[in-house]
């Protein structure tokens, strides 16, 4: 790993310091913070970590930190992996956050500016890299999760339209969202990989129907969408019809790395102030499982620079996305866990009665959808066995066959 920056970095380092201190204050590490989300369960906080994440995210947009890496002519920085790498680590200490409007941008934008046509790139990435429109993902189906290229949701082309009927699942914010990325299967005489296609979904045309679900957490970050005879114009396709699943993988490969790379509110720092709370550090089981917690962060960390060399000076092998995606979903469950024993009896209160106005049990309840969202910890384990290891493929059987031949879920 290099930990040296050349004189430009680190003049890009004090400007974004610099930028950071004139709009935003720093993070406390308290309930006083907005950018830890919105954890109480009702829909005023949410819609009001929604709205400062949309105005913090039309900041970023104003003063040009917005799309680091995204071309200028998008109204990105035209900037380098570095220097959004700077920006990030720079902001990890002050309370801002933009929220899933970051996440849109992260799936969407690589998306529309590897794949779209010109009229796509310029109508949907000034929008979007300023949040004026909200977007979600529309993947997973309720047969097609882990396998991914089974899915089933069907588009017929009728003129110049395509028209969809199906259904999708775990759709995040699309109760929210102006308009979705949607994979659909458009030839199912092909082999399930091939036949696929990547639309732009208006997420308020007639046949869309969204149906939150309502989560342990009392939240309703998820939903279900519903698709019935829903037509989509033949330029909202992105790529090729029936070669959407190049265009999937590109999404696929920025989320896995982007979960993997994310730490949250819940750190070790605020498990530290927690255990100190309780009066409970001179535990030697709980200061081996807070030693634990932060061996892992440090982890984490070490993981994030080996990636930052590569990006930066071209050395190193960067590790594998689905390492960063597996080894954060280990973390979390052993934090969450950690944070309510640490509380002992008042683990099992919530919301503003519970410590930390009850980070610890939402963060306990949510952890379980990091092992699926992004693919599962089973489908990435595959994936570093085969990428990473160079072990042999898991033999599929169903491969080269017709979709329609394949058995389904």
């Amino acid at each position: 790993m290099d930990f040296d920056e050349s004189p430009e970095e680190q003049a890009l380092r004090r400007e974004v310091r610099a930028f950071l201190e004139g709009h935003a204050r720093r993070k406390t590490g308290t309930t006083a913070d907005w950018s830890r989300g919105a954890i109480a369960q009702d829909e005023a906080a949410e819609l009001d970590f929604l709205e400062r994440s949309r105005a913090w995210q039309r900041t970023l947009a104003d003063h040009g930190w917005a799309g680091i890496t995204w071309p200028r002519e998008f109204g990105g920085r035209g900037g380098t992996p570095a220097e959004a790498i700077i920006f990030a680590q720079e902001a990890a200490a002050f309370d801002v956050s933009p929220g899933f409007f970051g996440t849109a941008l992260s799936l969407v934008g690589p998306a529309l500016i590897h794949h779209g046509t010109p009229a796509q790139q310029q109508r949907y990435l000034p929008p979007l890299l300023r949040g004026d429109e909200q977007w979600c993902q529309l993947f997973s189906e309720p047969g097609a999760g882990s396998d991914l290229a089974a899915l089933a949701t069907r588009a017929v082309r009728d003129g110049d339209e395509l028209v969809v009927t199906g259904q999708k699942v775990w759709n995040s914010q699309a109760h929210r969202a102006d308009f979705g990325i949607l994979i659909v299967r458009t030839d199912p005489d092909a082999p399930k990989h091939r036949g696929i296609t990547f639309l732009i979904l208006d997420m308020r045309a007639p046949g869309v129907d969204v149906r939150p679900l309502r989560e342990a957490t009392g939240q309703a970050f998820f939903n279900e969408v519903f698709l019935d005879a829903v037509r989509v114009p033949i330029d909202h396709v992105v790529g090729e019809i029936d070669g959407g699943w190049a265009v999937t993988r590109t999404v696929l490969t920025s989320e896995a790395g982007m979960i993997g790379a994310g730490r949250g509110p819940a750190s070790f720092d605020a498990l530290r102030r927690l255990a100190d709370e309780t009066g409970r550090t001179g535990e030697p089981v709980m200061r081996q499982r807070l030693a634990d917690a932060y061996a892992r962060e440090r982890i984490q960390d070490f993981l994030g620079w080996r990636m930052q060399t590569y990006v930066m000076h071209g050395r190193g092998e960067p590790p594998d996305p689905s390492v960063l995606k597996n080894f954060n979903t280990a973390s979390n469950e052993r934090r969450a866990d950690l944070g309510l024993e640490l509380q002992r009896a008042g683990g099992m209160l919530a919301g503003a009665d519970a410590a930390d106005g009850g980070l610890w049990q939402t963060f306990e309840v949510s952890q379980f959808a990091s092992r699926i969202g992004g693919g599962t910890n089973e489908v990435h384990r595959n994936m570093i066995a085969e990428r990473a290891l160079g072990l042999p493929r898991e033999i599929q059987v169903d491969k080269d066959l017709p979709w329609r031949d394949i058995v389904k879920a």
